[in-house]
């Protein structure tokens, strides 16, 4: 085997092919570090004697389906200079590790298109093996991502089910990359992100989350300057939940099988948009047959339908007239859920009419967290919570159609 071969085929470079031999299945490469390259590993003197040598060996890039192992026996060397006894370090393996930088190269691009446990199979080696070399290699790059250039971020939380309940991210609206996870929900699990923020030196200009008090508070507290934008999803979401538990009040209120058969079963009718009602099911006629027999209901709905046009106004000054008009026609329904409603949206007014100075929302995390539920999903959970912040770090670089 050429010492061409050996580097090209391999990664080692460097070191002299002796033999090849063939065992269990398994193809063993044994080569030698010349004489005249061996140094001392604290100083790096030539001036050394070796001691002892060792026989080790490193699993190595598969030729084919078979596995394929480094063999070298490593000298243990007393330098003449400086008196230091140590074994020689291997050029084509990391420190207290059995395969070689290749392998590990190999393992990272399958992890790309394949789950840890398809990789650990394909290749006979342990999946705690697979997971670990995918670790090491995103600690290496998003251990701390940087926040000093942020200047507009997302602050949202997601439930991930029973085993690891809640956690918050933070997204940079500008590049796409979550920048904070942590395990959680509300202000508490906001602090860690509060310190490294302040410490990056980050110039936020806007912040963009729902009415949650808890993140509210938290953003005026640390970024009193930056401009604190209610996202648009969460206000339609919420209106969407009051219309919903004004449909079941009016159930309940209903007098006779006639009153209770209109509104049974167009829960998700009342929720849908006009322009997405299909035709083929005849929605439109439904939807417009509960509205006609129940007022309270039909106000409800078409103030829904105009709430929308608040985001499409023309400056911060007709958005301003707007929200008022909308609030004060809702207070006037003498509707409870709407009057309160109309209440909570004039007691967050300046998060509102902000998006016409930063139009910013948590859209973009809604997206990210689709992508982290398929992630789970994918990868059937993860036992290591370290793991899966580190694979939430690295999803704007990840190709979802096909990783796993």
């Amino acid at each position: 085997m050429s010492q061409s071969l050996l580097y090209h085929a391999f990664g080692v470079r460097g070191y002299r092919y002796v033999s090849t031999r063939f065992e269990r299945g398994e193809m063993i490469v044994h080569v030698e570090l010349p004489r005249e390259s061996l140094r001392c590993a604290a100083c790096g003197s030539a001036k050394v004697h070796v001691n002892e040598k060792f026989l080790r060996q490193w699993r190595s890039v598969p030729v084919g389906s078979k596995p394929v192992f480094i063999e070298m026996n490593v000298p243990k060397v007393e330098c003449q200079s400086c008196g230091t006894r140590r074994r020689v370090e291997i050029a084509f393996a990391d420190q207290r590790r059995r395969h070689t930088r290749s392998f590990e190269r190999y393992v990272i691009e399958l992890l790309t298109f394949m789950t840890p446990i398809d990789v650990s199979r394909h290749l006979g080696i342990s999946w705690d093996l697979a997971n670990d070399i995918q670790k090491r290699r995103l600690q290496r790059r998003f251990a701390k991502p940087k926040l000093k250039q942020l200047r507009r971020i997302a602050i949202d939380e997601i439930h991930l089910g029973k085993r690891h309940r809640f956690i918050t991210l933070v997204l940079d609206l500008d590049t796409g990359a979550v920048v904070f996870v942590c395990q959680g929900k509300g202000a508490d699990a906001l602090k860690p992100f509060w310190k490294r923020l302040k410490a990056s030196g980050a110039k936020i200009q806007a912040v963009a989350t729902d009415m949650s008090p808890a993140f509210r508070s938290a953003v005026l507290d640390h970024l009193p300057k930056a401009a604190l934008v209610f996202d648009r999803f969460h206000i339609m979401k919420l209106l969407n939940e009051k219309l919903t538990e004004l449909r079941r009040q009016l159930y309940r209120e209903a007098e006779g099988p006639l009153g209770k058969d209109v509104l049974k079963g167009i829960r998700w009718l009342l929720l849908k948009n006009r322009e997405n009602l299909d035709p083929s099911k005849d929605e439109h006629r439904r939807l417009e047959e509960a509205l006609q027999l129940n007022r309270p209901l039909a106000i409800a709905y078409y103030l829904k339908d105009d709430l929308r046009r608040f985001w499409e106004q023309e400056d911060f000054v007709a958005a301003f007239e707007f929200l008022d008009d909308w609030c004060a026609r809702a207070q006037a329904s003498r509707i409870r859920i709407l009057q309160k409603f109309a209440n909570t949206l004039l007691g967050h007014r300046s998060g509102l009419l902000a998006w016409y100075q930063h139009p910013i929302s948590t859209g973009p995390l809604e997206g990210v967290n689709n992508k982290i539920k398929l992630l789970q999903r994918r990868a059937y959970g993860y036992r290591d919570l370290e793991l899966f912040r580190l694979r939430i770090y690295s999803l704007h670089e990840t190709r979802f159609e096909l990783v796993g």
